[in-house]
């Protein structure tokens, strides 16, 4: 049977896993954390408050990964009709702002849809970043005041240094009559990508892995620091040593990179160009539970610390004790752009003031847990390097055999279905090279 490794326990991973037991292969999973599941884990608090590592939900249309789920929660799950709103300068307009106008200063809607009309009436320009692309779908007005103000937050850099590789679905581009409807009207119906999502009753979002964990044989605080390729060995910082026949890794790139013996220069310095953000997530609970009637809330205002909420509590009432309510509070950085510096808990007060500032906290509210962590991979970059650096990363990682796999691994924006099947492609990927392999040493020795 073959020895297939992977690392990393997160959504790809097991996605990864999952494939290979349809082969009848039980790889051995290694992860530097002493608990499984990567960022698709889930933190059950001594005062009984669930967080996840950030935000997660399923919304997959695929109604195979659907099936797979509800299976790992015995069906198990909550169904909810998803509320998104937005914060920009004490005005709350529904999610997505281009078209949901209705209620925000009037001067600002005029000009909004003002130049929104005269960019459509212009002949049509090269788009040659994400800028270009704002200013095209929305007019300079919305743009300047809303999506750049937010990427700046979100993607710690501006729009002209962005692609438009990663949109996809995820901006609306409304016409004429939509962004008319939201600004006289605030009945205008919420058009986004997401609809409604599952989560798991109990556990938290981590729940979804609980069935895949017989498909690996885990083993826990085994930090790679040394690959080598040639001999198929890897290190590991507690001294451990293990042999591989396929090596797939859901490992951050840059830090795949920097683990693998005499990987060339050109590869080492790409992989440093491959931005990401960082995050450190507040974790709120408190003695109220009616604080938002949102699921999410993204924030634009620039002086506010936090880029986006999310209401634990609303996703399943077993993530609080009974009658509490929680919040998460996404606080981005990154090694490129923004560089963290200080220690997680230092953004414990910050965030609750910018809380009462915006006026989801009142003064006497009873804030019962509180607690921060350090993400130093939250989401990726697509700025302008990415492309190029990516191509090389990739091609060098061809070449030696190594099988990459989830949102690190491809270096992507990537939903958890779409990490859980970039799992399934890359274990294929490695099944196909050992078959191959074993094709030819059969042939060799005939």
């Amino acid at each position: 049977m073959s020895n297939i490794v992977i690392i990393g326990t997160g959504m790809a991973g097991f996605g990864a896993a999952y494939r290979l037991r349809k082969e009848g292969i039980t790889p051995t999973m290694y992860d530097k954390n002493s608990y499984y599941g990567g960022h698709t884990t889930s933190f059950r608090h001594d005062s009984g408050f669930v967080f996840d590592v950030g935000p997660h939900i399923s919304f997959t249309k695929d109604e195979r990964i659907q099936e797979l789920f509800a299976d790992c929660v015995d069906q198990l799950y909550e169904t909810v009709n998803i509320n998104l709103n937005n914060y920009w300068r004490g005005y709350w307009p529904q999610h997505p702002v281009q078209l949901h106008l209705h209620g925000l200063p009037e001067d600002v809607v005029v000009k909004v849809i003002a130049d929104f009309v005269e960019e459509r009436q212009k002949p049509e320009q090269p788009i040659r970043n994400y800028d270009d692309w704002l200013v095209s779908s929305f007019g300079s007005t919305f743009a300047d005041l809303f999506p750049k103000q937010y990427t700046r937050k979100y993607h710690l850099t501006t729009a002209d240094n962005m692609s438009i590789d990663w949109l996809g679905p995820r901006i609306y581009r409304p016409s004429l009559e939509e962004v008319l409807r939201g600004a006289i009207s605030k009945a205008s119906p919420n058009i986004h990508y997401i609809t409604h999502f599952r989560y798991p009753k109990q556990g938290g979002f981590v729940s979804y892995l609980r069935k895949f964990l017989s498909f690996g044989n885990i083993k826990l605080n085994h930090h790679v620091v040394s690959i080598d390729p040639k001999t198929r060995q890897i290190e590991f910082s507690n001294g451990m040593r293990a042999n591989y026949d396929g090596l797939i890794s859901s490992v951050p790139l840059p830090d795949l990179i920097s683990a693998i013996k005499n990987a060339p220069r050109d590869v080492v310095e790409a992989a440093r160009l491959l931005a990401c953000s960082s995050c450190v997530l507040v974790n709120i609970g408190l003695d109220r539970d009616t604080l938002s009637d949102a699921h999410m809330s993204y924030f634009y205002d620039e002086d506010i610390c936090f880029t986006r909420l999310s209401f634990p509590h609303m996703l399943s009432r077993n993530n609080v004790p009974n009658g509490m309510g929680s919040i998460q509070a996404e606080v981005y950085f990154s090694d490129k752009y923004k560089p963290f510096t200080g220690k997680p808990d230092d953004l414990i007060g910050p965030v609750i003031a910018d809380l009462r500032r915006c006026g989801l906290l009142r003064e006497n509210d009873r804030i019962v847990f509180s607690s921060a962590m350090y993400l130093p991979y939250a989401n990726i970059i697509f700025d302008l390097d990415r492309a190029a650096a990516l191509e090389t990363v990739h091609g060098y990682l061809d070449d030696i055999g190594i099988f990459y796999c989830g949102r690190y691994g491809d270096w992507g924006y990537m939903w958890t279905d779409e990490s859980f099947k970039s799992g399934e492609a890359a274990a294929e990927a490695a099944l196909s090279c050992l078959r191959t392999s074993l094709v030819h040493q059969r042939a060799r020795f005939a």
